[in-house]
């Protein structure tokens, strides 16, 4: 064997113990190795399980834009008092505002024009907005007291999606499809669908990297359904190609990709292998979902009169029932238009008319169906919005800016324990006065769910441990799960 020769194969042996060591953790491996199984034996991550997971799949419902609390879910009656009137400086306290409002004269109080009123035996108080979600109070509970440090869209959404402000750091959906693998081997872990919104055209844009696996290997990466054309882009065989001649091609470019990982060692040949796979198989599991023409009347009706329409919140939800019937890990469903800096009261009304029936469908639907137990429904968006007027105030209209002091989400099933209201913001909505929960906190609430410790579950990245919940302190949202 001449000198370059074994040059060669040092190096080769080299590069794929360094990234088998320090690259590849070993749930990953044997994900990628194997098939995918509900718990990875071999995962450092996984062993000693802190409890029996509650919850097996999970359904992100994400409003883009940050909804305002104060005129969905956080009351504030004495508001209606002080109309028009400026913050105090004991309530604002010197925080961070945006450079929105930053040059404002003054911050006058804008109180919600909506009624509130206490729903189910929990008492939870709901907007007239949210007449449906209000129906079932009682089967979710709210967090009335979410926080993070992000002020701005992009950096606060990628926060509470992959938990940092920084872009590149694996996503959520990306994290449990690397723990936990699939339980369909046919459909990806991790499915997102986009959908349409009603209010003004102009929305914050979301990137591709937000289901993205950053570090982890790219087979963890969420799948994006189209709405129009093709529900994956190339899933279709081109004309003269059928499924015979596709596996022929698969087979060839799969024995290719083995010699090449023998010989180099790079992990990231394995995940192109099984994504070569997953989309063979996708080509008969994609149109099937897809198609709802076995889904009854009754099913279109409960979910509202955009449920028949593509691309829509509402047909959205129909497919992530279908997706978690079909065992998908995890499914985001995106709606944007929820940035109501101006004309909030033309705009949020149509917003919530989008998710409100849908919302309350899937919920009751995952109920009816016994999927609700173990399937994790969560609502909410990247920040809250203030008391105080950005803009115009009149009586009948106002706008509201960021505010990521505190804000509302809610969740139902998957272990998550119904009709509770956890934490409590001052009269202004402002400020956090009891139980205060950071994102990190909910994320780390959703990994223990699926029966994770989030402190344990890492992947080993540039000679760091790294985790979704990072490295500060994460708490449990323990009234929810006990």
């Amino acid at each position: 064997m001449n000198e370059l020769n074994q040059f060669h194969l040092l190096e080769t042996r080299r590069r794929f113990f360094s990234r088998s060591a320090t690259g590849l953790g070993s749930a990953a491996l044997a994900s990628l190795l194997g098939r995918d199984r509900l718990f990875a034996s071999s995962s450092h991550a996984l062993e000693g399980l802190p409890q029996a997971p509650k919850a097996k799949r999970a359904i992100y419902l994400f409003m883009s834009g940050a909804p305002s609390q104060l005129d969905l879910f956080d009351h504030k009656p004495k508001m209606q008092a002080l109309y028009d009137q400026d913050l105090p400086e004991s309530i604002r306290n010197g925080q961070r505002l945006t450079t929105m409002t930053s040059g404002q004269k003054r911050f006058p109080v804008a109180p919600s024009i909506y009624q509130f009123r206490q729903y189910g035996q929990s008492g939870a108080w709901v907007s007239e907005l949210l007449p449906h979600v209000a129906r079932m109070t009682d089967d979710i509970s709210f967090v009335k007291s979410m926080w993070t440090e992000a002020i701005n869209h992009d950096p606060a959404i990628t926060y509470i999606q992959t938990g940092n402000q920084i872009p590149g750091r694996p996503s959520l959906g990306a994290w449990l499809s690397y723990g936990l693998g699939s339980e369909n081997e046919n459909l990806p872990a991790f499915v997102v669908l986009q959908s349409t919104w009603s209010a003004k055209r102009e929305a914050q844009a979301l990137y591709s990297r937000l289901w993205g696996s950053g570090f982890l290997p790219s087979k963890h990466q969420g799948v994006a359904l189209r709405a129009q054309g093709d529900p994956v882009l190339y899933l279709s065989n081109p004309a003269g190609i059928d499924s015979s001649l596709r596996r022929v091609m698969l087979d060839g470019l799969g024995k290719m990709n083995r010699q090449l990982h023998e010989e180099v060692g790079d992990p990231e040949i394995q995940a192109r292998i099984a994504q070569y796979e997953m989309a063979f198989r996708m080509q008969t599991s994609v149109p099937d979902l897809m198609n709802l023409k076995d889904e009854p009347e009754s099913i279109f009706q409960m979910y509202g009169p955009d449920s028949r329409k593509p691309g829509s919140f509402a047909y959205n939800c129909i497919l992530a029932r279908r997706l978690a019937e079909r065992g998908v890990r995890f499914t985001q469903i995106f709606h944007r238009g929820w940035d109501q800096h101006g004309n909030l009261t033309g705009d949020l009304p149509l917003q919530c008319r989008d998710v409100d029936q849908p919302s309350h469908a899937l919920v009751q639907d995952l109920k009816q169906r016994g999927l609700l137990a173990d399937t994790l429904v969560v609502w909410g968006g990247e920040f809250g919005r203030t008391i105080y007027c950005q803009g115009g105030l009149s009586r009948e209209n106002y706008g509201r800016d960021h505010h990521p002091r505190c804000f509302t989400i809610w969740m139902a099933g998957g272990g998550v324990k119904p009709g509770i209201t956890h934490g409590e913001t001052d009269d202004f909505s402002y400020n956090i006065v009891a139980n205060p929960v950071h994102i990190r906190d909910l994320n780390a609430t959703i990994l223990h769910q699926f029966g994770i410790d989030h402190e344990r579950f890492t992947f080993r990245y540039q000679g760091l441990d790294t985790r979704l919940t990072g490295v500060e302190k994460a708490h449990l949202i323990r009234s929810l799960v006990g």
